[in-house]
């Protein structure tokens, strides 16, 4: 009897690894995100240190911007992998952003960072507003943009950045 209860609760929790964490920001209306195929939106942030990051600078680079927050643990869980991908193709023209969405994310990421520190650009969105204008809801949600700044792909939960066919997937969109 107790088998099909325990089947539903690894279920559960299975979906709910694989979908990320919901924020506490609400579902974008309809129209608001943005889609594969599509210009990637132009934003400028800052990260930690004061330093603008604009994504339209980054133009010929293949960009990853890594929507995340601290208190999402499948967000954590998957910097490590992109540490080691930004770490092995950082030099051939890959750029992470990591856009934490906290209201508090300058005391929040400072102390995160300072327990994990990572060599590639923490960018803060404390005023949500490249978050919504990308209809991001759900965490982590990451777009891959290719060199002429069109959206590749969308990838919503955590995943390993650095596993092989990932990093052959990135290393091709480099040649192109």
């Amino acid at each position: 009897m107790l088998r099909p209860i325990w089947f539903l609760i690894g279920i559960f929790f299975y979906a709910l690894a694989l979908g990320g964490c919901s924020g506490e920001t609400q579902a974008p209306s309809t129209g608001g995100a943005v889609t594969v195929g599509q210009p990637a939106p132009d934003f400028t942030l800052s990260d930690l240190n004061g330093r603008n990051y604009t994504l339209s600078q980054l133009r010929g680079k293949v960009v990853i911007v890594n929507f995340w927050a601290t208190w999402c643990p499948p967000c954590r869980a998957e910097m490590p992998s992109m540490e080691r991908l930004h770490r092995e193709l950082g030099d051939e023209g890959l750029v992470l952003l990591a856009v934490n969405i906290e209201k508090d994310g300058r005391r929040t990421v400072a102390q995160f960072l300072s327990s994990a520190p990572h060599s590639f650009p923490v960018l803060l969105d404390e005023q949500e507003v490249v978050q919504k204008r990308y209809g991001v809801y759900k965490f982590p949600e990451s777009f891959i943009i290719r060199k002429d700044g069109v959206i590749d792909d969308k990838v919503i939960g955590a995943i390993d950045w650095a596993e092989p066919r990932t990093v052959a997937y990135f290393r091709d969109l480099l040649l192109r």
